[in-house]
């Protein structure tokens, strides 16, 4: 039975010590006690061995005073000088014995040379007879001339005294401090499974479905409060790729089943209505067309995913920014010049961008396409890059390129702009036009892989998109 129980108690303690919390509070507990012994660890040596050191001294200088007046007076006898010195000790602390070179006293108010003492010079703190009582005492011996020793030393019953007084104390001290680190211990304890509990209580919610619950940032913990914001940041993500996803699907079940229906419609109507093959055939090329404007709105939702998903940084390379400018604009030309439209732009020489070249130009063809698409003849799209430096509000400390293309077009409201990065999301303007809605999401999906932002603003009149990345990610 006793086996069992204290199989039992190991096991208990065992999964008590798995507790975050009461380790943390042992710890503080054990630091606290481990801190303020070592305290007053040095507080008793620097008390009790200051007296120590203190009696040393007075012993070692009694000493040379002996022995200077022997030098002075050689006339006067060690054992004279020795009951001088016993007469003026007023506090009765002084101990000599002075005995001849068969260990046989000759003077002193100690009755016999301590067996203990063998060698000269050496500290000693024992237990000595005095004429009157029996004491301990910090003694050190001499050789003297003749063969005689001498023993000088300091009675240690008021420092006996002070130790054991001062242990007491400490140890009453110790005490409480070991009640004081055990409670900081259970309110540290307390503290940090109400913190944990209250992270526990908000991961639960979250785990069940609400996603609008979040970690609470009360502003007095910058470490867990820096924790929680990032989960905080995480969960925000999570909750935008979430409404993404059901953004996506919404899209995809009325995007993509309209031209589906239309596509089921038109071969339906072809095969009731078609009275010849070539009839049958101009309805089929249709259909295909239709059908591979599917394939490449699918194509696009998957290398947005792709990309939103960090799969593409493989590719990262130190490329100039500057050449695929140049490429872009000599392929445009000449189809701004077909919609009598102008391409300027203003950039250095050359820049060095580390990332990924060819979603990058993708990014950049998809802006100049749509600045293209919605200008008016005579209009010019406008191309400028430029280094700047990182805001103050920034995570990069890196300098920065800043890529503007700006068009004379017809422009977006402030609402539509707002919108404008979201899949599938056409402008009323922009729905008689080509395209499936998902051209900046691309390009946004591309900036924030390479850690930039992109930004929409009105150009008056027109459109006016600003592409800001780090250099380097480094």
């Amino acid at each position: 039975m006793k086996v069992f129980s204290f199989r039992r108690l190991t096991a208990l303690t065992r999964i008590k010590l798995r507790s975050v919390s009461l380790r943390f509070g042992l710890a503080y507990a054990v630091l606290f006690i481990g801190s303020a012994m070592l305290f007053l660890s040095f507080i008793w040596w620097g008390t009790v061995g200051l007296i120590e050191r203190q009696t040393e001294q007075s012993i070692t200088s009694d000493a040379h005073l002996i022995f200077n007046a022997l030098q002075l007076h050689k006339d006067t006898s060690l054992s004279t000088l020795i009951n001088e010195r016993l007469e003026q000790d007023i506090d009765d602390n002084a101990l000599y014995l002075l005995v001849n070179k068969n260990g046989k006293r000759i003077t002193g108010n100690l009755i016999e040379w301590p067996s203990v003492i063998k060698t000269t010079h050496s500290w000693y703190t024992i237990l000595v007879k005095r004429v009157d009582i029996d004491n301990v005492a910090k003694v050190r011996a001499y050789d003297m001339p003749g063969g005689e020793r001498l023993l000088i030393g300091r009675d240690m019953r008021g420092l006996t005294e002070l130790s054991h007084m001062l242990t007491k104390v400490l140890l009453w001290v110790c005490v409480m401090i070991a009640l004081l680190a055990f409670s900081g211990g259970l309110l540290t304890r307390r503290l940090l499974r109400r913190i944990i509990s209250s992270i526990s209580r908000t991961t639960s919610a979250i785990t069940q479905g609400d996603m609008t619950r979040r970690l609470p940032v009360h502003g007095q913990d910058k470490e867990l409060d820096a924790v929680s914001a990032t989960v905080n940041e995480m969960l925000d993500r999570i909750a935008r790729l979430m409404d993404g996803v059901k953004q996506v699907s919404n899209s995809i079940a009325h995007d993509l089943r309209t031209p589906l229906t239309r596509a089921r419609n038109q071969l339906e109507e072809a095969v009731i209505h078609a009275t010849n093959e070539d009839e049958l055939r101009a309805v089929i090329n249709q259909t295909i067309r239709g059908l591979d404007h599917l394939t490449n709105i699918c194509s696009a939702l998957l290398r947005i995913a792709q990309i939103e998903a960090g799969a593409r940084r493989s590719a990262f390379t130190q490329f100039d920014f500057v050449a695929i400018l140049q490429d872009i604009i000599e392929f445009y030309e000449p189809v701004a010049e077909e919609e009598n439209l102008k391409l300027a732009h203003s950039f250095p020489e050359t820049l060095m961008f580390f990332g990924d070249r060819t979603m990058f130009q993708q990014a950049v063809v998809n802006l100049v396409d749509n600045a293209i698409k919605f200008s008016p003849a005579g209009g010019v799209i406008t191309l400028s890059l430029k280094v700047i430096s990182p805001q103050p509000d920034q995570k990069s400390s890196h300098p920065q390129m800043e890529l503007i293309v700006e068009d004379q077009g017809t422009g977006m409201t402030e609402a539509d702009m707002a919108r404008a990065t979201e899949r599938f999301f056409r402008a009323d303007q922009a729905r008689n036009t080509p395209g499936s809605g998902l051209g900046l999401s691309l390009v946004q999906a591309i900036v924030q892989l390479h850690g930039g932002t992109i930004s929409l603003s009105s150009a008056n009149p027109g459109l006016r998109v600003v592409i800001t990345a780090p250099l380097s990610l480094a």
